[in-house]
């Protein structure tokens, strides 16, 4: 295989969709696999709908996801720059190019005069009317009118846009990388616009020449772009490019958890999931939609789940680094159809990822979390209490809001368990305990089971009767790790005066 360059080429019209980080993914695994190059570049050539923000957005959300780039607007390289706005001389010569040669034209059409044709068009009967090799012939170009009244019209300053000129009846075929050969006749191809009046090229043409002048060996892209790729085919043709055109891998779609269509933010709003890496501020609202990172997903747990959106290696194994995903990732191996995306999968690849990491790792992140709450705990103390959460625990999160326990005295006690545990023999059999437990010089675990367990047979009473109330007098709840094991990080000095605050306080 020869050089591998690709490309991941955001608009910055918004947030970055899970399905533009997938997309991205793939391209650097692709890249990385084959020991070649992968490149962000901007394409903010629709002015109209560009986003304050988006740009540092995309790049932020790019970068908590891992996924580094060997050339871009950041670190630069030898192809930029990777801003098309930035790029903007450069398209028209490759415009008037292929007017010159007969593959485009001129086009001075007004706005009011394309929306009278489209209605004149659909009331004949219609039903998807296009600016063609038929209708053309009809409005106002450079086909259409004089070359003495175009170059009038260019002179005069009036505004005008460049349009591909369509062949008729012609098979345009391409061999997708994923989907096979896909052909498309012509006929059913517009003269779509590769140039605007403000000076900016569209998509189209602009793709194509970055794509060819920055060596993109590969286009890897989402399947909603499929339908352009003839066009594209047409554009390397007419620019005598075909021996250089990138081999095109056109993704499949992610759906919504029940197939039915593309995922969207308003599925997530809807079913309570993010469908961004990382939060997004609306600058024009105000309004704030959730990211996997503010979610409390670590970037691999999410890069791993987003994976398997549309690829499978081929065995059973699930859980994959960077590098491994490196190692195994082929196109062959992306499937055609849409990808359902499982929002529970998607929280039990964080749920392994957190079990994976060591106590004192996630002792790091808990500190975090301690430290906004104003708690001060040493680092040993912490990455104890994550050894006995971890196991419960899908967000870093959750040992904060299910062991607040182990960091502060219950001021209150569960209901539920009260109502049915707290007997009126218990503050007795507590007290009881309390002494025995006072006598322990070594206050482990073991020795806490012991003592206990001792216990309930001096009284001949069973676990039943005094476990419930233990662990309500320590925690406040009547579920949770190995009440042992939590009396002995506790210690004694603690747990005894846990077990006074309940005796007196739970009525």
């Amino acid at each position: 295989m020869s050089s591998i360059r690709v490309r991941f080429a955001p608009s910055p019209t918004g947030p970055l969709h899970i399905g533009g980080v997938r997309t991205a993914l793939y391209n650097y695994l692709f890249a990385k696999k084959h020991k070649g190059k992968i490149i962000l570049r901007v394409e903010d050539t629709d002015q109209s709908r560009f986003v304050k923000g988006a740009e540092d957005y995309i790049i932020k959300s790019l970068n908590w996801c891992g996924i580094n780039f060997d050339e871009s607007i950041v670190s630069g390289g030898n192809f930029g720059p990777y801003r098309q706005s930035d790029r903007k001389s450069l398209y028209l010569e490759y415009a008037n190019q292929l007017v010159k040669n007969n593959f485009a034209y001129y086009a001075f059409d007004t706005s009011e005069e394309l929306i009278e044709m489209r209605d004149n068009m659909k009331k004949a009967g219609v039903p998807s009317p296009q600016y063609n090799s038929i209708t053309r012939k009809n409005m106002q170009n450079s086909l259409s009118l004089s070359e003495d009244e175009v170059n009038k019209r260019i002179t005069k300053g009036d505004d005008y846009v460049i349009r591909i000129k369509m062949p008729r009846n012609e098979e345009v075929k391409i061999n997708d990388l994923i989907r096979g050969w896909v052909s498309v006749n012509s006929n059913n191809m517009d003269d779509k616009v590769i140039f605007k009046s403000d000076g900016m090229p569209t998509y189209h043409l602009a793709n194509v020449v970055d794509d060819y002048l920055m060596k993109i060996s590969h286009v890897i892209r989402g399947e909603e772009w499929l339908p352009s790729a003839p066009l594209h085919v047409l554009l390397y043709r007419y620019l005598g490019w075909e021996d250089k055109m990138p081999e095109f891998a056109h993704l499949p779609l992610i759906l919504k958890p029940d197939g039915n269509g593309k995922l969207s933010k308003r599925d997530g709003d809807r079913l309570g999931f993010p469908v961004f890496p990382i939060e997004w501020k609306n600058p024009e609202t105000g309004d704030i939609s959730s990211g996997y990172r503010e979610s409390g997903y670590f970037p691999s747990a999410f890069i791993n789940m987003l994976s398997f959106l549309g690829w499978n290696p081929g065995t059973t194994q699930e859980i994959f680094s960077m590098p491994e995903l490196i190692d195994t990732f082929s196109l062959e191996r992306v499937g055609k159809a849409g990808a359902k995306f499982d929002f529970d999968k998607t929280r039990w690849f964080n749920q392994q990822y957190l079990r994976a990491k060591s106590s004192e790792e996630l002792s790091e992140k808990l500190q975090e979390i301690l430290k906004e709450q104003g708690i001060v705990k040493d680092n040993k103390f912490v990455a104890q209490v994550c050894e006995q959460l971890k196991e419960r625990a899908t967000f870093v999160n959750d040992m904060w809001r299910e062991g607040k326990y182990y960091f502060e005295a219950p001021n209150e006690y569960d209901s539920k368990t009260v109502r049915k545990k707290w007997k009126e023999d218990t503050p007795l059999l507590l007290m009881e305990f309390k002494n025995k437990l006072e006598l322990i010089s070594d206050f482990s675990s073991e020795n806490i089971e012991f003592s206990f367990k001792e216990y309930l047979q001096e009284k001949d009473i069973g676990m039943g009767k005094l476990l419930p109330a233990f662990r309500l007098s320590l925690t406040g709840v009547g579920m949770g790790p190995s009440l042992f094991d939590i009396a002995a990080l506790l210690g004694k000095k603690e747990t005894i005066f846990r077990i006074e605050s309940a005796i007196k306080n739970i009525i």
